[in-house]
């Protein structure tokens, strides 16, 4: 299934999309996409609604972030080993976690904005976990069980306030606008394999990332497995796990985003999104 929320900013709606690509209306299924209805029995319930007879929602409406009210928005840093070569950096021995902020969170053809004070806002195109079910201390056999599916994360990074301000990542991940999700939730019974799905960034029609995520050093059953062993993972939870690379970080010379500047995001199987970069605006 491809799960979406539709709507307005703050008043989305959870809908699905049918098999001719339009949305319907799931309001009378399901409260919304996030939390409790991401459990397998909330999600077999959504299966067994016909799609046919649910309200099509008309027009073309404003895709939110496919998630609701996400509890905790974790990340996995220098996850692929071909993005650590670009970027200097040594093959990690473990995962590297960090938080981007839940208020970073956007839909996925929502406005970027460039922070006050950036000169290096960078881009990232990323496979997101969104987790199903409450999880300690799950093995890697039993990873596959607690997640619910799977979305796009563009992990807009500021690099400066990341790296040369001292501190943790998180200063220079969880700016506003920082965190596209979407356009839907695909669940994991429709990717036939998580760790073979091709992933790009187009930034003004130039291809800058084109990778797979057959090149995660860590998969994601490793990483679920050892994110458990740390903390409770909770329903609705999203988990961004690395980028490859293409990064501006790791161009000679190195080159950031603008305003002006468009991102085309696309992961196999998952969709795309789009999003224009404008100056601070809030």
């Amino acid at each position: 299934m491809k799960l979406v929320r539709w709507g307005k900013p703050g008043k989305e709606k959870p809908g699905i999309i049918d098999s001719d690509g339009k949305i319907r209306d799931l309001s009378g299924v399901v409260p919304d996409i996030g939390g409790a209805t991401l459990s397998p029995m909330a999600l077999a319930r959504i299966a067994k609604a016909k799609r046919e007879k649910l309200p099509l929602v008309r027009g073309k409406p404003r895709f939110g972030p496919c998630v609701g009210h996400v509890p905790n928005f974790y990340a996995i840093g220098l996850n692929y080993a071909d993005h650590a070569a670009e970027t200097g950096a040594a093959i990690p021995a473990e995962p590297i976690l960090f938080n981007k902020a839940t208020s970073c969170i956007m839909g996925p053809n929502d406005e970027v904005m460039i922070p006050k004070g950036s000169k290096k806002t960078d881009w990232e195109v990323e496979l997101a976990i969104v987790i199903g079910s409450r999880a300690s201390y799950v093995t890697q056999k039993e990873a596959m069980e607690v997640i619910a599916g799977f979305c796009i994360c563009n992990d807009v990074s500021e690099r400066e306030f990341q790296i040369e301000r001292g501190g943790q990542w998180m200063k220079g991940k969880g700016c506003p606008t920082f965190g596209p999700i979407g356009p839907w939730l695909v669940t994991k019974d429709e990717i036939k394999d998580v760790q073979k799905l091709s992933m790009w960034l187009d930034l003004n029609g130039e291809r800058v990332q084109n990778g797979s995520t057959k090149t995660m050093i860590f998969g994601v059953k490793h990483i679920v497995s050892y994110m458990s062993q740390f903390m409770e993972l909770l329903p609705g939870d999203v988990i961004t796990t690395g980028t490859p690379p293409g990064v501006g970080l790791g161009m000679k010379p190195q080159r950031f985003l603008k305003p002006g500047d468009v991102m085309r995001v696309g992961i196999e199987g998952l969709g795309e999104q789009k999003q224009l970069v404008t100056a601070w605006h809030a």
